[in-house]
């Protein structure tokens, strides 16, 4: 048995709250934050980093394709981490979306200025969306960039599928293909709206983008130099 497989056993057999830190950092119990963790993220929490499998880009893809998004997981570590500081901002901020809203978005007024969504921003209505990365991404392929597109308008479901209906799908797709596979090549460019049940910021509409392997001077013109949280917090 090599000593990586030997220390990955002896991980696993640790309560979930222990696997990933440092023997050093354990804590004599089961942090706050953690207590009342889901039993999925219990075990994801519960895997070895060192276990963890990162799906490709095309796998990526399928799980988009066939509305499997809830095949997506943190890395275990970056789990822990994610848990911690959604804590420690309910704290700060007494939610997350005060926390959106405030901090990362900045926004005073939510109240859309243009009646058409997804207008071209050269007509001077920038402002009723932000992109901005994910602050704390899936455990994927890392040439993978998430980034999240937040709207000050209704991205409008069928209330009976809970899908996005015809038109709004129609219109972020041309949005994304004027913002993003103008840039990118149309097969690097993956887009969809979380269901409501897996989304963690609810009150402010927003759908996500995956881009495969981009120009890092597009992602950082698209974001505005912006810096996801969980790289401030390491």
């Amino acid at each position: 048995m090599s000593i990586a497989t030997a220390s990955a056993e002896t991980e696993a057999a640790l309560p979930f709250w222990l696997v990933n830190v440092p023997k050093s950092e354990w804590p004599e119990k089961c942090p706050d934050f953690l207590i009342n963790a889901s039993d999925r993220d219990r075990a994801i929490l519960s895997t070895p980093d060192s276990q963890y499998y990162r799906p490709s880009w095309a796998e990526v893809q399928e799980y988009v394709k066939t509305s499997r998004i809830d095949a997506f997981r943190r890395l275990p570590s970056d789990l822990r981490r994610y848990l911690a500081f959604v804590a420690k901002l309910k704290e700060d901020y007494g939610s997350i979306l005060n926390f959106i809203t405030e901090k990362r978005l900045q926004w005073t007024d939510r109240e859309p200025k243009d009646a058409d969504p997804f207008n071209d921003p050269d007509t001077g209505f920038a402002d009723d969306l932000k992109i901005l990365y994910n602050d704390w991404p899936y455990g994927i392929d890392t040439k993978i960039i998430h980034l999240v597109v937040w709207t000050k308008f209704e991205l409008e479901d069928d209330p009976a599928t809970g899908e996005l209906m015809a038109p709004t799908r129609q219109k972020i797709d041309k949005f994304v293909e004027r913002t993003f596979r103008s840039r990118v090549p149309g097969d690097n460019v993956i887009w969809f709206k979380n269901w409501k049940s897996l989304k963690s910021v609810h009150g402010i509409e927003h759908f996500h983008v995956m881009l495969h392997d981009p120009d890092m001077g597009f992602v950082k013109e698209i974001t505005n130099g912006d810096i996801p949280a969980s790289q401030c917090t390491q």
